[in-house]
């Protein structure tokens, strides 16, 4: 193998290499989504994720986002709290 070959095959190696590093950062960073069920668990948790929801249009349709909406709605259909009472 002339130097050529050497070099495209070791820039080819960096670029695959920085792809899987890359892409194994965007797994870690993303959180797993909660259920509706965990939400009405949670109710205080679900206000918390419901905020940063309205403050960020651009995660309103995020799995967290609409399950934690979802929760709400059951919890406190027609205006009040359906659940046991809030700590």
């Amino acid at each position: 193998m002339n130097r050529k070959h050497v070099f495209i095959l070791a820039s080819i190696a960096a670029v695959m290499f920085s792809a899987i590093a890359v892409s194994s950062q965007n797994d870690d960073s993303k959180e797993e989504a909660k259920s509706v069920a965990w939400y009405v668990a949670n109710l205080q948790d679900a206000n918390q994720q419901n905020q940063q929801c309205f403050d960020n249009p651009a995660i309103r349709n995020e799995p967290n986002c609409l399950n934690s909406r979802r929760a709400l709605e059951i919890s406190f259909k027609n205006g009040s709290y359906t659940g046991s009472r809030l700590n």
